[in-house]
């Protein structure tokens, strides 16, 4: 009877800053109160840029304007119009660990607070998502989310609310964004309302080397990407890149797969210069690329 009151108690609590937000047709995402004014839920949940409206834990509707959105990360922030209410209070998602107990809870309707309980499933250190978003940690729910849940509040057993909960970033799985990651990019979305990512220009195609290149440039790995498209005046272009390169080597470290070239551009500042390492013609090449924005709709690396 203590751990049902306990839990009960925290969904109270946690429900007092978790709002419906309009933001598709049918039926509403949850969101949370992350700070004075400013609402965060799932990105993919957005599916319109005016008319968006958020229902408060008072059952008031009012209007919000969308800050932005990063489908990356999947964070959308909105700010609310005449509602100002007390924000959660967020932990740090490194403290969970496999098996921990978690409550998620999502104001998917105007009928009231909803919950789900559940356990974690499994924890990592910083996953950037197949969409190109950082997460700083790697956290799995042991199942998928119920309709409305994106956006919906993840509490630990103490009341603090450890991220957001989405089910795009992860097939058949729910996910935990962290409150880290979650502020991070609130803070830019708030500030121009994008993220910026690192950007090359060009498209690959991940090949298997030649074995005598391996031999004859003495490489410690048997793959490497295939240019097989570049943007026109893009970083890589104006570097003189060449479809039919091979991509080996971004910044003195092995380039084999499309994933060393997201980590790469990850860690590098727009406008830092990255040294490469190609194969043209069957011999080694070495250029530097300024770094560029990556362009948001663009589909080039």
């Amino acid at each position: 009877m203590d751990l049902s009151d306990n839990l009960a108690d925290i969904v109270t609590r946690v429900g007092r800053s978790v709002v419906a937000v309009h933001g598709r047709h049918r039926m509403p995402s949850s969101g949370v109160i992350w700070r004075h004014g400013v609402v965060v839920t799932a990105a993919h949940t957005i599916r319109r840029e005016d008319g968006i409206e958020v229902t408060l834990t008072d059952g008031r509707t009012v209007a919000a304007v969308l800050a932005g959105l990063d489908l990356g990360s999947d964070v959308g922030v909105l700010k609310l119009d005449g509602a100002d209410m007390d924000p959660i209070d967020s932990g740090d998602a490194h403290s969970l660990k496999p098996g921990h107990l978690a409550l998620a809870v999502a104001r998917a309707d105007d009928s009231g607070i909803s919950a789900d309980f559940g356990v974690i499933g499994s924890i990592g250190g910083p996953w950037r998502t197949w969409k190109g978003g950082q997460l700083d940690a790697f956290v799995r729910l042991d199942g998928g989310l119920r309709p409305g849940f994106s956006g919906a509040a993840l509490a630990d057993m103490r009341g603090q609310v450890m991220g957001i909960c989405t089910s795009a970033l992860m097939r058949g799985a729910g996910m935990v964004i962290p409150g880290m990651t979650v502020e991070r990019v609130t803070d830019e979305l708030l500030a121009k309302g994008h993220v910026s990512r690192g950007y090359l220009g060009v498209g690959t195609q991940q090949v298997a080397l030649l074995d005598a290149w391996v031999n004859k440039m003495n490489l410690s790995f048997s793959s490497g990407l295939l240019i097989n498209s570049l943007a026109q005046g893009g970083p890589a272009e104006q570097a003189g890149v060449l479809i039919g390169d091979v991509l080996i080597e971004l910044d003195g470290k092995p380039c084999r797969d499309i994933g060393d070239v997201s980590a790469a551009l990850g860690s590098a500042n727009i406008g830092q210069q990255l040294q490469i390492a190609l194969i043209r013609g069957g011999e080694r090449h070495a250029c530097s690329i300024t770094v560029g924005e990556r362009p948001r709709r663009n589909s080039c690396r």
